[in-house]
Order: C-alpha cells, then structure tokens, then sequence
C-alpha cells in the first residue's frame, strides 16, 4: 500500500495531499543527491570530455533521461548516439558508453556495456549497486544511494518503483552537462544554434 495514500480514493487529491509529497519527493532528491560522491561524477565527467563518440543506453525511466543528457551533449558540440536508433554506428576504440541501471542488472544496458567493453571503447555508467555486473564493467562508476526499483520495502524512499534513481540521475547528468560547459568557451546563443529545428 502507498504510506502517503488517503482514504478519500483516487484522483482525489487535496492541496495538503499535493504539498506534502511536493516536499517528500523534493526532500528525498536533496539527501540523496548530498550522499552522492561528487569525486566519481567529476571522474565520469572527466571521461565525456575526451576526443571520442558518445554512444547512450538506458532502459525504461533510466534511458529517458540519458536521452534527455545526450541532447545537452550534443548542445556542446559532442557527437553522441542513442543505441537503438535506426543510424546510430557501431561503437569501437576510442568511444564511450554512458549507461544508467538502478540495480546494474538490466540485461539490455549490462549487454550493451559488454558489447562496448569488446569493442574497445570506455564505459561509464550509474547505478545503484556497486556490486552489479554493470558495476564491475564501468571505467568510472557513479553510485546513486536510492532504493531499486523492486525495493518496495525500502527505508531509503517512500517513493515508487525507482523514481528515486531517475530523479537523481537526471539532477547528476545536469550536473555534468553545467561543468563541461563551465569550462567550454561558448555561450548559451551558440549551444542553442546546435537545437533541433526540424520539430
């Protein structure tokens, strides 16, 4: 059962409902991300800053925002590939994967970073499980401190299935597309020239 559900049903949502878990889930994003080491984002950052294709893979919640980071990748200029997609290369020496998996088992993303590990190329990923096959892939790992998806149990959230990890990966990803572009010499109007316009 959800703790934060009322008795009055659903779509029945009060203000007081709304406002407390506006700052349940604002509250779990900011101790989550406080928790996360900023050394290992900076590592992985490190490693999207090198000469290199940037090849993307997530699943589900997980691959929607790593969509969302390879866009502002490529507003900086980067060349980056969602695998999948119909025109996306194969990946080799000398690229990189940026792979996200709450639990690091996720056999799609834990198949691409192997793929990826054979080819060659650097992989870096974020996940939840310091002790997952993902983990053991990745040449820089950032650990997200939230609950698995199929934690319902969990103490670490009160939220469902993940949305813990997905919030904080999106926050971490920002987090990095802000400190690449710190140190790139381009302002907001030349990023832009680089936005889709075939919308």
């Amino acid at each position: 059962m959800n703790p934060t559900a009322n008795s009055t049903g659903a779509g029945c949502s009060t203000a007081g409902d709304i406002k407390r878990n506006l700052t349940l889930v604002r509250d779990e994003i900011a101790d989550t991300a406080a928790k996360i080491d900023e050394q290992q984002v900076a590592d992985l950052a490190s490693l999207l800053s090198q000469p290199g294709r940037i090849f993307v893979a997530g699943a589900g919640r997980s691959g929607l925002v790593l969509r969302m980071a390879a866009m502002r990748l490529m507003h900086l200029g980067l060349t980056v590939h969602i695998a999948g997609d119909t025109t996306t290369p194969a990946i080799g020496s000398g690229d990189l994967l940026l792979v996200a998996s709450g639990s690091g088992t996720t056999s799609g993303v834990v198949k691409a970073a192997e793929t990826a590990a054979k080819a060659g190329a650097q992989i870096a990923a974020f996940t939840t499980n310091e002790d997952s096959p993902l983990a053991a892939l990745a040449d820089a790992l950032v650990i997200i401190p939230a609950a698995q998806k199929t934690d319902h149990g969990s103490n670490v959230s009160r939220q469902y299935s993940g949305s813990l990890f997905e919030q904080v990966l999106f926050l971490a990803t920002e987090a990095v597309f802000q400190s690449l572009w710190d140190h790139a010499d381009e302002p907001a109007e030349q990023l832009w020239l680089r936005h889709a316009n075939l919308e």
